[in-house]
């Protein structure tokens, strides 16, 4: 027998063709329309106890007798036995490569395989291996292992992710057991780092000591603990079975075991995952009001903290429904703000979020992977529909939404003071990637002064528990690395990100790491054509591809790769990330960025209003006067004239020597002098004080 409620239909498959075991029936809708469960067995060639099959697909008339189309990954997990097979037998094997199903399975264990797309010929093969780092907390033991592993086992070298991670890049095939293993055995863990299930849960990575920021960071690590995955096939691959879980606190455990509203499948070794787990990837994130530093409104579930008077934490405000991965010249694929969904009372968050995950587990679809984020549901669905449904997992009605203040975007670079009497020191890194000589330095000074260290959403370090002592000597040796003080690094790259893409992620279509530092150094002289301050800043983001790792649908000016060498820019985002871009003009050059770069820079510079931010002005102008003055841009009438005066270059021998390394640089002698200038007074002034 088969009933539909919404779009969803599933099916389960016992181990034993003689045995019938209950399936997951759901709940009944407010029009008591039953989830029923259609029952069909089907022989394993492994054994466990349950494949649970949960398919959405579009609404299609109740006739319709033809069994749901499913992607093939979908598949891939229903004959895993719990995301263990072929893997397990894969990584064994001497090829430096691993099948299809195994490379899809990987991504559960928190890696994947790439390549090297520079190389011509016999692919390289290798694994890119993500941390899981709830609120980006990152203890002195598992940096000190993950700078190890790089040089060993790596590229040499660390990246700092978007979501507040580690990513390590260049483990061969036979050295992945090894790796995986010891970061096991150090603090760490890459379970469930990727794949179709809950990613690493965002929270502040400031260790302020407010009750609201520690409610924010507890509720951050309950909600990763209860969405991990409990059927134990990370340990059985890596550590042969050998448990290293922590001791999770009791309301933890309590919620997830809880079915009093059917959202578990029952006697199953993933009681909230089922064998199929998600339909895809689900993110999450955990802040304080004001406090935007985790791009709240990009997430699956955004999660806020309200308090009393008296800053004691009372309940959460909850969004639903943001995510930024499309797919080019598909309009039916989207960038998405999260929606108000409601408020629960503090000790409730458990249970909302673990409604939300079986909402989405249930009635997301998965015939097709563009379609399959928690987003196309709500969009497909409109927010009251949806909002009924996981109701009636939660088992209760939300309450009226808490009104929130205006969002800010913090980046807590710089010196400040937790509030228990030590200081924290946030330390900006482009592009999140740590190496040579900075990569050195960082390990010295969390080996000599044992620090403990927090990653945050931006890519950047947060040095924790310092004493006021320690500030003078690791401000010194910090700086004589290139980690200097925010206010000696260029504002453009304070905001700026981009993802890693090329040469090893197979999604790339051009570059973004590699092609933003020469980006941002021509935005730079840009401005200075146009006669824009230093300090006026654009938030600007770069990825090499549609999937949006790097939020550019976010940006204010944001360039997504749209082929070689090309990129669709997108404008409109907000300094404090609340406002979607749209995209702008497609196929625009990398060697042509400045044709458009120049026209919106000089007309922002000349009819902004006042503390008017770049996305901001893009928005009120539109883009069809934008385009219109783009169209007919013949270059800046008059550049002002500049504020100060300096002659640089006493003779001429030195400014053709310092002229020829400018252009290795693509810069003028003269911006390579002003640089070079600044970074020995940012050095000299570290050295002295703050």
């Amino acid at each position: 027998m088969t009933t539909s409620f919404g779009s969803a239909t599933s099916t389960v498959i016992p181990n034993d063709p003689k045995i019938r075991m209950q399936s997951f029936t759901g709940l009944k809708s407010l029009h008591s329309i039953a989830l029923a469960r259609n029952h069909r067995v089907f022989p394993l060639p492994f054994s466990t106890p349950s494949v649970i099959r949960a398919v959405s697909t579009p609404v299609k008339p109740e006739t319709s007798t033809t069994e749901p189309k499913r992607s093939k990954v979908e598949i891939f997990k229903e004959q895993s036995n719990f995301i263990r097979y072929p893997l397990n037998e894969e990584i064994l094997t001497d090829t430096p490569n691993i099948n299809e199903a195994a490379t899809q399975l990987i991504k559960f264990h928190g890696s994947y395989q790439q390549y090297n797309r520079d190389e011509r010929g016999t692919r390289s093969y290798s694994f890119m291996l993500r941390t899981k780092n709830p609120g980006g907390k990152v203890p002195n033991q598992l940096y000190l292992t993950m700078d190890d592993l790089a040089d060993q086992f790596g590229v040499g070298t660390l990246r700092l992710t978007t979501r507040q991670t580690f990513q390590l890049h260049g483990v061969l095939k036979k050295n992945l057991k090894t790796v995986m293993s010891t970061i096991i055995k150090n603090m760490g863990s890459t379970l469930g780092a990727c794949g179709d299930l809950n990613r690493n849960v965002l929270a502040p990575a400031a260790p302020l000591m407010t009750k609201e920021y520690l409610f924010a960071q507890e509720t951050a690590d309950n909600i990763a603990a209860l969405l991990t995955p409990q059927s134990g096939f990370y340990y059985d691959v890596w550590v042969d079975g050998e448990r290293f879980m922590t001791s999770e606190p009791p309301e933890v455990v309590k919620a997830r075991n809880d079915n009093s509203h059917k959202t578990n499948f029952p006697d199953s070794p993933e009681p909230i995952y089922g064998t199929q787990f998600l339909p895809r990837k689900f993110k999450i994130a955990v802040t304080v009001p004001t406090d935007n530093s985790v791009d709240i409104l990009t997430n699956d579930i955004g999660v806020v903290v309200v308090s009393d008077d008296n800053g004691e934490p009372q309940g959460l405000n909850i969004y639903v429904g943001g995510g930024m991965g499309r797919t080019h010249r598909m309009e039916a694929t989207f960038p998405r703000l999260g929606e108000l969904l409601g408020y629960v009372p503090k000790e409730d968050i458990l249970y909302a979020i673990k409604a939300i995950v079986a909402t989405q587990r249930d009635h997301g679809r998965r015939d097709d992977r563009r379609y399959s984020r928690m987003k196309y549901l709500i969009s497909s669905w409109g927010i009251e529909k949806f909002k009924t449904v996981v109701e009636q997992y939660y088992g209760k009605k939300f309450e009226p939404f808490r009104e929130l203040p205006e969002w800010e975007f913090k980046s807590y670079l710089g010196w400040h003071e937790q509030g228990d009497g030590a200081l924290f020191c946030g330390l900006h890194v482009d592009n999140g990637r740590v190496g040579g000589k900075m990569k050195k330095t960082l390990r010295e000074v969390i080996e000599k002064y044992n620090l403990n260290m927090r990653i945050t959403p931006n890519q950047n370090i947060i040095l924790c528990d310092i004493r006021s002592a320690w500030r003078r000597p690791i401000t010194t040796v910090l700086a004589q690395a290139g980690l200097l003080h925010p206010k000696y690094v260029d504002p453009l790259n304070l905001t700026a990100m981009a993802c890693p893409a090329f040469p090893l992620c197979p999604l790339a279509i051009t570059e973004a790491e590699r092609g933003i530092p020469d980006i941002l150094k021509r935005v730079r002289s840009v401005f200075e054509k146009v006669g824009l301050k230093y300090n006026d800043s654009v938030v600007i983001r770069i990825t090499g591809c549609p999937n949006g790792c790097a939020r550019p649908y976010m940006a204010e000016l944001g360039l997504v790769g749209d082929g070689p060498n090309s990129y669709q820019i997108w404008l409109g985002g907000t300094p404090n990330q609340t406002q979607l871009a749209r995209s702008f003009m497609d196929k625009v050059k990398v060697q042509d960025l400045e044709n458009v770069f120049e026209p919106l820079f000089y007309y922002w510079k000349q009819k902004r209003q006042p503390k008017e931010s770049f996305g901001d002005f893009t928005a009120r102008i539109g883009f069809e006067k934008l385009k219109e003055l783009v169209d007919k841009w013949e270059g800046v009438v008059q550049t002002p004239p500049a504020r100060y005066n300096l002659k640089l270059f006493a003779d001429k021998e030195t400014y053709e020597v310092m002229d020829e390394l400018a252009k290795l640089q693509n810069k003028s002698a003269h911006q390579l002098a002003i640089e070079v200038i600044r970074n020995f007074v940012a050095s000299q002034q570290n050295g002295k004080s703050e």
